[in-house]
């Protein structure tokens, strides 16, 4: 291979592994060739393969700009014909030229060869110092010294084609300009030799402490009974009129109310009107366990489990559905007792029953001279739920599994059946 590479005039080079500049034609040549395919693939992702022949023949037909011919120039002494050239000559009337001898036709053809090839390698020094200097312009050198502790450009142990930077390691010794053995100062494995390009600087972090003193406090996310002494109990007194209002208008407002004195309780009624379905087709049952609460939580969670019972909200149960509770306090003092039916709801069909406007509502209520806003108590738990609903609404805690006799709140389609 040696008289071969002499024979033809050929320097070989060895590239050092992760450092490419001895080898860079080549490496520049992969990644375009590289780029080329990729976009080949894109747009003809069928019969790809078959036509690599051509996107050689193109790349060895176009002049490369550092050396100002194409591949196929200094490879054959000539311009290769593509479909381009046949079709000029035409268009122009080419007419062949009558036919040379073979010794006159190999002279004239090492005669072209070793003007291009001269001419390339001028073009190549020219665009190659150019190159230098504009990399030179925004190119810094590395030094270091005995001692210093640097980061190495590693390859992986799981990917020998890519690599990381590995350390902290030491410098011992600087060999030439650029060369440096790089010793590790935790293990026992013979120092090696690595290019300065393959080094960089290693920073130690400055450790920042801050110190403070913990107190032990009580727990005061659940404070025992603070949300239960807030609960109203609900009447005609507790309704909010408008002091815009006139005397009589209260007066009859006033007595309006009393007349229908029952429908103004805490506690929630019951429709029969309608009952709320959980369609989730085949899907299993789904049994999360109950998240972990501090323990005033849990006592929270026990005397709303046990209102709910009083009041016919909820029942225990042996079902296989269950979803963990979360308790959200409202701005009232009251909890908002929550179930997590967010994996429930993940299998539930929706029910596409419209929602109102807001916009619509309010050009009916444009033209009104008095607005009366009426909340109802608890409304969800005023919709009961179908038998099949109810295994679904189960919920776990740390006491046990209960169902929902009527619609809880966090359903997926709970605001269409309540509008509905």
């Amino acid at each position: 291979m040696e008289n071969l590479w002499e024979a033809h005039g050929v320097n070989h080079l060895v590239a050092t592994p992760y450092h490419h500049e001895t080898n860079g034609l080549v490496e520049r040549f992969n990644g375009t060739l590289g780029a080329m395919i990729r976009t080949f693939v894109n747009e003809h992702s069928n019969d790809w393969d078959l036509v690599l022949q051509q996107l050689l023949f193109a790349y060895g037909a176009v002049p490369h700009p550092s050396l100002g011919f194409s591949p196929f120039e200094l490879v054959y002494g000539r311009e290769v014909k593509g479909p381009l050239q046949l079709v000029k000559q035409q268009w122009e009337g080419f007419t062949p030229s009558p036919g040379t001898n073979i010794l006159d036709f190999v002279s004239n053809l090492q005669i072209t060869l070793r003007h291009s090839s001269a001419l390339a390698k001028e073009n190549l020094k020219n665009a190659q110092e150019e190159q230098k200097a504009w990399y030179d312009k925004h190119s810094r050198e590395w030094s270091f010294k005995v001692g210093d502790q640097v980061m190495v450009l590693k390859a992986l142990q799981a990917h020998k084609m890519e690599a990381s930077w590995e350390g902290p390691f030491t410098v011992q010794e600087r060999l030439g300009a650029v060369n440096y053995l790089i010793a590790s100062p935790t293990s026992n494995i013979k120092p090696k030799v690595y290019h300065v390009n393959s080094l960089k600087p290693f920073y130690s972090r400055e450790l920042n402490v801050c110190q403070f003193t913990a107190q032990e406090t009580d727990d005061a996310e659940w404070p025992e009974g603070v949300y239960y002494e807030g609960k109203k109990d609900g009447g005609v007194e507790e309704v909010n009129l408008s002091m815009t209002l006139g005397r009589l208008q209260r007066q009859q407002i006033k007595e309006l109310c009393t007349s229908f004195a029952p429908i103004f309780s805490a506690t929630p009624g019951r429709t029969e009107r309608a009952y709320h379905s959980i369609d989730t087709g085949n899907a299993h049952p789904i049994r999360t366990p109950p998240y972990r609460e501090s323990p005033h939580a849990q006592t929270a969670i026990q005397r709303e489990i046990q209102d709910m019972l009083q009041m016919g909200i909820i029942h225990p149960s042996n079902c296989a559905w269950a979803s963990p509770v979360v308790l959200v306090p409202k701005p009232d003092g009251e909890i908002c007792f929550c179930v997590d039916y967010r994996k429930l709801n993940a299998v539930t069909r929706p029910d596409n029953y419209p929602m109102p406007r807001t916009d619509d509502l309010l050009e009916k209520l444009g033209h009104a001279q008095l607005i009366s806003t009426l909340d109802l108590t608890k409304g969800y738990w005023q919709v009961p739920l179908d038998e099949p609903a109810k295994e679904r609404s189960a919920f776990v805690t740390q006491a046990g599994v209960y169902e929902f006799n009527v619609l809880p709140f966090g359903l997926r389609n709970a605001p269409a059946t309540f509008q509905r």
